[in-house]
């Protein structure tokens, strides 16, 4: 696996938006700098995401300096929403876990996102991810935490592996969907230069300089049924993934990633296997 290496880094600064490929990204302990920071709750303050509003993937979320975001969507006008001081909190339901978060200060921001979405919803950061919300327990070492992602600071995914992915829907009840591009996925970081299925393995590796525990594979969610770019939802990968990558009673594709170190990462570093 001499020639691994990283193929692209992807930020979603509002979780279940679509996100940005920056050329480099800061590693913190909770994953990537800016992403999956902000996240829409319902009027019970449960997160909303792609799995009950598909139409979110047509909604763009972009960093702006400080750590706001500007938000974009078909028939929107463009809207940027800056951090909102931290002085009043508000309950966050992240399927199992509750943590407290920071409703943007201007109400445009939630009859704006409201509005996209014909749904009462409100825009919600988080403050501080070093104190809010623990990485879940079973696969945590003590302190790890995590932002507003489903469940870790970094998922990876390997191009190699959607390859091999895509033959196997090509061979299937739907091909006609088929080939799926790895946006389907969300991942953080994408490796290129491996054998397709080898992150399976992997319980520690190096992006450049930038150490990172594997934690567990990702087992996958409707959103992946979800076309990025209409909303629309198909049958795939997860019918091809329930015949051929059903492990530990989850159909996954890539692996959770928690950071040991931190630093800079950039497109082209190496990826290396440490264990």
């Amino acid at each position: 696996m001499g020639n691994a290496q990283l193929q692209s880094i992807h930020v979603h600064p509002v979780k279940a938006f679509r996100g940005q490929a920056p050329r480099e990204a800061v590693v913190e302990p909770w994953g990537l700098a800016g992403d999956r920071r902000w996240v829409l709750i319902d009027d019970g303050g449960k997160v909303v995401t792609q799995r009950e509003q598909p139409r979110l993937a047509l909604a763009a979320a972009e960093l702006v300096p400080g750590g706001g975001v500007r938000l974009s969507a078909p028939g929107m006008d463009t809207l940027t929403v800056p951090v909102p001081r931290p002085d009043g909190t508000v309950s966050v339901n992240v399927f199992r876990d509750k943590v407290e978060g920071v409703p943007a200060e201007d109400d445009a921001a939630h009859a704006w996102c409201s509005e996209y979405l014909g749904a009462g919803v409100r825009l919600i950061h988080m403050p501080d991810p070093a104190t809010c919300r623990p990485v879940d327990p079973e696969f945590a070492l003590p302190g790890e935490t995590v932002s507003f992602a489903d469940g870790y600071p970094l998922l990876l995914t390997s191009a190699a592996s959607l390859d091999a992915l895509n033959s196997l829907i090509a061979q299937g009840d739907h091909a006609a969907e088929g080939p799926l591009p790895m946006n389907r996925f969300r991942p953080n970081v994408v490796v290129s230069g491996t054998a397709a299925w080898a992150e399976d393995d992997w319980s520690r590796v190096s992006i450049g300089d930038v150490v990172f525990r594997v934690a567990k594979m990702c087992g996958r969610c409707v959103v992946t049924t979800t076309d990025q770019n209409t909303a629309d939802r198909g049958r795939e990968p997860l019918r091809t993934l329930g015949r051929h990558r059903r492990i530990g009673g989850k159909l996954v594709f890539g692996q959770n990633l928690v950071p040991v170190s931190t630093g800079t990462i950039q497109v082209g570093d190496p990826v290396t296997v440490l264990e």
